[in-house]
């Protein structure tokens, strides 16, 4: 019973897709970069849970490509997010009809349904840190509620901080 819970809410977090968008400076050799950290404001735009939740997910996915986390990194990461609300169309309709023999009466209205939604971008930023030159970008623009759980931000950063990284290093 347990896990058709966790499976309702990736049903519910999978419809909700994410597009991302990556950039990075060609010349940069990325191999020579193996170790990183986070600037001290790291996480504009985002609560103190959510940045927990943000530097936890690139942790990990940076530590799997085999990078470390150290205090004198070869690259800085910056967080930024930028939310607005996202426009509800969803609507219950109901209706009243009747016709016959050339005559015809129709009532309908909608009844808003409570959903509220916003709209997300998350902006990653690799800096080189001798330089402080940016040498890799990537942005998820993506959908989350707005009364999400935690549960449900957990695996909306996994997902969202999964594809992004996904593009890191450029092949």
């Amino acid at each position: 019973m347990k896990y058709y819970k966790y499976f309702f809410l990736l049903v519910i977090i999978g419809c909700s897709s994410s597009k991302v968008v990556y950039d990075y400076d060609s010349q940069t050799n990325f191999s020579q970069y193996k170790t990183f950290n986070f600037f001290e404001d790291a996480g504009k735009g985002l609560n103190e849970l959510d940045i927990k939740r943000v530097t936890y997910e690139i942790t990990a996915a940076l530590k799997a490509k085999g990078m470390q986390l150290t205090e004198n990194p070869d690259m800085y990461i910056n967080i930024l997010s930028e939310e607005r609300e996202s426009v509800n169309r969803n609507t219950i309709g109901v209706g009243l009809g009747s016709g016959g023999r050339n005559v015809g009466f129709g009532i309908s209205g909608g009844i808003p349904i409570e959903s509220r939604k916003i709209n997300q971008q998350l902006t990653i930023d690799f800096v080189e840190s001798k330089y402080n030159q940016l040498i890799w970008q990537g942005i998820a623009t993506s959908e989350i509620r707005e009364k999400a759980t935690p549960e449900q931000k957990k695996l909306h950063f996994q997902k969202v901080i999964g594809k992004v990284i996904n593009n890191y290093p450029p092949k």
